[in-house]
């Protein structure tokens, strides 16, 4: 028992050590070098491993992450990779992307601390503050350099009375472009398209609609097909 928690004991020091050291060196950065990525971790249990470039730990219990650009939280986060390169959630994922001003939740998270990718999976929701978009899908994927979000699977984004569904959505957060495939359709109030490819502008709500395109127009109360 008393070489169980001294092990314990060691693993954590060499964890704390670790992410003080990357808080260190970005406090003090070299001239013209890259902001370096730093964590602040929090859990009721942590397990681990410091071996040569396969550092792995796992907290469990309202476990917590912040680094840089994102905050998780999560029943369970696993840290893993040379430097902790990667982090998978699961269990009641939720947190922040604050550059972009995202919000999500999810039931799995695989983050790459490195090329800034994140990726959602089961019942996921990823709300844009700043775009006041709220879109919902089994899988997505969000690429922070781009600003672009790769959506499947039952996706269906909406903004004020605006709803568009579809199978394959690529959101394009700058530009504030939606492009849909899939048996893709928007629902403007009243009014209804569908077409094999549809480009939505989320900012002037125009539409352009490409292959097998048909839709429903209501105007005065009357409704054009």
């Amino acid at each position: 028992m008393k070489k169980f928690f001294l092990i314990l004991m060691v693993l954590f020091w060499s964890v704390s050590w670790f992410f003080a050291q990357k808080a260190s060196s970005q406090e003090a950065p070299q001239s013209g070098s890259e902001q370096q990525d730093v964590m602040e971790f929090s859990a009721q249990k942590m397990s681990g491993s410091m071996k040569k470039d396969q550092d792995y730990t796992k907290l469990s219990g309202a476990a917590k992450i912040k680094t840089n650009t994102m905050e998780i939280g999560a029943d369970t986060i696993e840290l893993y990779g040379k430097d902790f390169r990667f982090i998978k959630a699961q269990g009641q994922v939720h947190g922040v992307q604050d550059e972009d001003g995202l919000v999500f939740s999810c039931e799995t998270m695989e983050y790459d601390r490195q090329e800034k990718i994140a990726l959602f999976s089961g019942a996921v929701v990823l709300e844009d503050k700043e775009n006041e978009v709220v879109a919902k899908a089994q899988r997505i994927e969000y690429r922070e350099v781009d600003a672009l979000a790769l959506m499947q699977i039952n996706v269906e984004l909406t903004k004020k009375d605006s709803i568009s569904t579809c199978a394959f959505a690529l959101y394009r957060k700058e530009e504030k472009l939606l492009e849909m495939t899939g048996n893709p359709q928007v629902i403007q109030g009243d009014d209804t398209f569908r077409a094999q490819e549809i480009i939505f502008n989320l900012d002037t709500e125009e539409i352009t609609m490409d292959g097998r395109v048909q839709g429903t127009v209501t105007e005065d109360g009357e409704t054009e097909s």
